[in-house]
């Protein structure tokens, strides 16, 4: 073989082993996609979501679940090196407190006409940090079991739960790490006016039994006889009411506070692009309807499909008129926990 045919079949050769490995790395690297989330709505949500992006997508998902609370210690505690992705579910106060804290970076979804207008506003008051997940409201959840048996009536206005025969009887989450009960000292606040709020809060503290470290566990607690009322919100009442649990709920007759549950980006995250993909999906039709598959629900924020016909109305409900910006705000949450904890919390059990 001439010289120049052979240096040319070689730096053909070569070029092709190059171009070889290129495509290999290229496509470990897409097989070895991977997303970092945190969940803070319901488990059972939180890993069928996951496995049916992964199912859809092959991008692989490392999700913790934990309550609002303790994602947003977490999040804030890791922003000089974040190791978190993306988070999700959850009460939205604690969400509007990390953008507030330059956590969380914008991101305005192409399909945003495709959700509701409670969602979109929380858009709009982020700069595009957070999006409106889902919505739902405090109530009251009681065994009509327990109930009957110790021959208490069911409650119905916050007036009621404050009452010496319920003492031992409650269960409520703790504000510190739960944004559910976060969401229901700040709805009191502006129910009743501060001061009055805390001296409910202090007559209530003399009925809880526990509180619990997420807003979660009053729904089983109650649905199981552990407790006869539970505290938080409503829609993880009415799964066990489905399910034929001897459990009930309702909304108190003065008002309450509600949600809108957060999703967000994390700032400097080592994978926004994998990020994005499991944000978008979350929030597709396909994703939503997870939230119902998985028995979660809360009212969906995508208005493209039909949810699922369990989840609760809140048209009977007596909404009050939530303060999200002054009540998402750090400081703000910052000084109503210490309040709780030097007035209240330090009466806890």
């Amino acid at each position: 073989m001439k010289p120049l045919m052979k240096h040319t079949l070689m730096h053909t050769f070569q070029r092709g082993l190059t171009l070889l490995a290129a495509v290999s790395a290229l496509a470990c690297t897409a097989q070895a996609a991977t997303v970092n989330a945190i969940c803070s709505t319901d488990q059972s949500w939180c890993e069928m979501a996951a496995q049916a992006f992964t199912k859809a997508t092959g991008v692989t998902v490392l999700q913790t679940r934990k309550a609002t609370g303790e994602a947003l210690a977490q999040i804030r505690a890791e922003a000089a090196n974040p190791k978190t992705d993306i988070w999700w579910g959850g009460t939205g106060d604690p969400f509007l407190q990390a953008a507030e804290m330059g956590l969380l970076t914008p991101y305005r979804p192409s399909y945003i006409n495709d959700l509701y207008g409670w969602s979109v506003r929380q858009y709009a008051m982020t700069d595009n940090k957070v999006g409106g997940f889902y919505t739902s409201a405090i109530g009251f959840g009681w065994n009509t079991e327990l109930l009957k048996k110790k021959n208490l009536p069911v409650p119905q206005c916050w007036a009621d739960v404050i009452k010496p025969i319920y003492k031992g009887e409650v269960e409520i989450s703790h504000p510190a790490s739960s944004g559910t009960a976060y969401t229901i000292l700040a709805g009191l606040v502006q129910l009743m006016g501060e001061d009055a709020a805390f001296e409910y809060m202090k007559k209530l503290n003399q009925n809880v039994t526990q509180y619990t470290r997420s807003g979660t566990a009053q729904a089983p607690n109650v649905a199981k006889g552990e407790v006869a009322v539970g505290i938080s919100f409503m829609f993880g009442f009415d799964l066990w009411k489905h399910n034929k649990y001897p459990v009930q709920s309702g909304a108190p007759c003065e008002g309450t506070s509600y949600e809108i549950g957060g999703i967000a980006l994390i700032k400097g995250s080592r994978n926004p692009e994998a990020a994005k993909q499991y944000y978008d999906w979350l929030m597709s039709a396909e994703g939503q309807k997870i939230g119902g598959l998985a028995g979660s629900l809360q009212f969906p924020a995508n208005k493209t499909f039909k949810p699922d016909p369990r989840i609760p109305t809140l048209d009977a409900v007596r909404l009050i008129k939530y303060d999200f910006e002054k009540y998402g705000k750090a400081a703000e949450r910052k000084r109503l926990l210490d309040r709780w904890n030097k007035e209240v919390g330090a009466q806890a059990r």
